[in-house]
């Protein structure tokens, strides 16, 4: 899913089908496992992780953390790789990096840039 060119904080209305989009990655986060699981992947020191390695951390079962990476996978924000029979999950930092770029106002990107 492809991130809007076009800020919701940016002084101008963002078009409808922009929103769309942005609110389907924003679902993506909106979830308190969903977040876990980007942070535990992030965290790993590969920067990838398996599912069964995520399984516990989490306490949930397989296929609910399965479903959950599915649908990060479907947002955008991770990316997967079978090598096997183990499927491998990575953050796309670009995707991550472009959503906290829309989330702030340009008066503070200005400001984060300059120092």
């Amino acid at each position: 899913m492809t991130t809007p060119a076009i800020s919701p904080l940016a002084g101008e209305p963002i078009e409808h089908a922009d929103a769309e989009r942005l609110a389907g990655i924003l679902k993506a986060f909106a979830d308190p496992a969903r977040l876990r699981l980007l942070s535990l992947i992030q965290a790993t020191p590969q920067g990838e992780a398996p599912v069964s390695d995520l399984i516990a951390p989490l306490g949930l079962s397989q296929p609910t953390v399965s479903h959950h990476l599915r649908i990060l996978t479907e947002a955008g924000l991770l990316e997967r790789e079978k090598r096997g029979v183990w499927v491998y999950y990575r953050l796309v930092p670009s995707a991550i990096a472009g959503i906290a770029e829309l989330l702030t106002p340009p008066r503070k990107r200005a400001t984060k840039k300059t120092r």
